[in-house]
């Protein structure tokens, strides 16, 4: 998730694509890869990504002649892309080879044993320089199911005209946002706060961040301790001190990231594809704004931000397992996970990518995210996740509500959700 490039450098991405797409084309056609050509072939159901099909291609490229991999377009909502693959899982359909999940699936389809663990030898080179949060998305019971191919965090976006330097904890967050107001000056902290996943998102950022995790592994029973207590009363606080916009309640992600844009506010909470956006359509604001690690709760520890991203899974039902493993990890190699990165804007699960030079026009603030990679928060990586989610985001909507209750309430309704009672996902 991380929005259109910059306008700037626009052309040298769809350039170095090009170049990528060229060159895989010569390489197809010494191998004879064509399209009617009858080589075994590889379907990879996975979300649009504009720049795919050069990894796509280069990886059939590097296959030799032995396959050929074909992108499965799914649908551009992660809802639809889920039922999709779900109904079609739950049918055995055996023309599934690699399967592109959202970090919350992989333990919701491995439970279901609708993918593959990973052999020995795959493992150990999906794991191979992996940073340790996405490789946890990615793992089931302590097997590795699936390769992680991209990731993401949020991240902290300030007026520096505004603030000299970014608050470091979220009451520090509030308290500058209301001197501004008090002073007549933009002041607002903008992030998403309507009942969806993105409210999920933040309120786990901030149990972790407090030290807590709701679900600690798939078989545990909930746990409600002072961190989700704590996470309640900093949500709390934010929503009603008068510093966060009148559509709070109501805001996703490219809402909040256009009130930003327009000059509402003097803080944000948000991916980082509102930097590029705001690169393009608001130039003159980007130039004053800066980026910062997203903001603990005290002073004791480092926010732990929640991570996004996606993992290649097999299917239980793909005929061919085992070109299948040597697709995905192609797929997901440092090469290919670089040009993503640059072309399509999606952070890398490599950690040694961060440190090539051409990411650094793409990535000017790499060594943030890198920061808050290396210690970041999953969401509950249980079987149940979409249940849990959905009552997650219920019980903690509007946050202006939140009360001495709530928390109870949370305790009973996410244990119901992981016993899979009574919620309609």
């Amino acid at each position: 998730m991380m929005g259109r490039p910059g306008s700037a450098s626009t052309l040298r991405r769809r350039a170095a694509s090009a170049a990528l797409a060229a060159a895989t084309v010569v390489a197809l056609a010494g191998c004879g890869g064509a399209a009617d050509d009858g080589l075994p072939t590889i379907n990879l159901y996975y979300a649009p990504e504009e720049n795919l099909g050069a990894v796509v291609a280069a990886c059939t490229a590097q296959a030799g002649g032995r396959y050929r991999i074909v992108h499965r377009v799914l649908p551009r909502g992660a809802d639809d892309q889920r039922v999709q693959m779900v109904r079609r899982l739950a049918a055995a359909d055996t023309s599934m080879d690699i399967l592109g999940l959202d970090v919350t699936w992989t333990a919701e389809f491995a439970g279901a044993r609708w993918i593959r663990p990973w052999d020995d030898a795959s493992a150990a080179e999906a794991r191979r320089g992996t940073l340790a949060g996405p490789l946890e998305s990615a793992t089931y019971r302590g097997a590795l199911y699936a390769a992680p191919k991209n990731t993401n965090v949020q991240l902290l976006w300030y007026r520096a005209d505004l603030v000299t330097s970014p608050p470091r904890t979220w009451d520090e967050m509030i308290d500058t946002a209301l001197r501004l107001k008090a002073q007549g000056r933009t002041h607002r902290v903008i992030t998403m706060g309507a009942q969806y996943e993105g409210l999920v998102v933040l309120f786990n950022t901030l149990v972790a961040s407090a030290g807590g995790q709701l679900v600690p592994d798939p078989g545990a029973r909930v746990v409600v301790d002072a961190s989700v207590e704590r996470a309640a009363d900093a949500l709390r606080r934010l929503a009603t001190a008068g510093v966060t916009s009148p559509s709070f309640s109501n805001a996703m992600e490219d809402a909040a990231r256009l009130e930003f844009q327009s000059g509402g506010g003097a803080f944000q909470l948000n991916w980082p594809f509102v930097y590029p956006a705001m690169r393009e359509g608001a130039p003159e604001l980007a130039a004053k704004v800066r980026w910062a690690r997203f903001p603990a709760l005290d002073h004791s520890r480092p926010s732990r931000v929640t991570i996004g991203g996606y993992n290649l899974a097999v299917s239980r039902y793909s005929r061919r397992p085992a070109q299948a493993f040597e697709a995905a990890l192609c797929l997901r190699s440092a090469a290919h996970q670089k040009h993503s990165a640059i072309n399509d804007g999606v952070p890398p699960t490599i950690e040694s990518v961060y440190a090539d030079p051409q990411m650094a026009e793409a990535y000017p603030m790499r060594d943030t995210i890198l920061a808050e990679l290396r210690d970041a928060a999953n969401r509950p990586l249980t079987p149940a996740y979409q249940n849990v989610s959905t009552v997650l985001a219920a019980a903690l909507s509007p946050p202006s509500r939140i009360g001495p209750d709530t928390v109870e309430e949370l305790r009973d309704a996410v244990q119901a959700a992981l016993d899979s009672k009574g919620v309609l996902p």
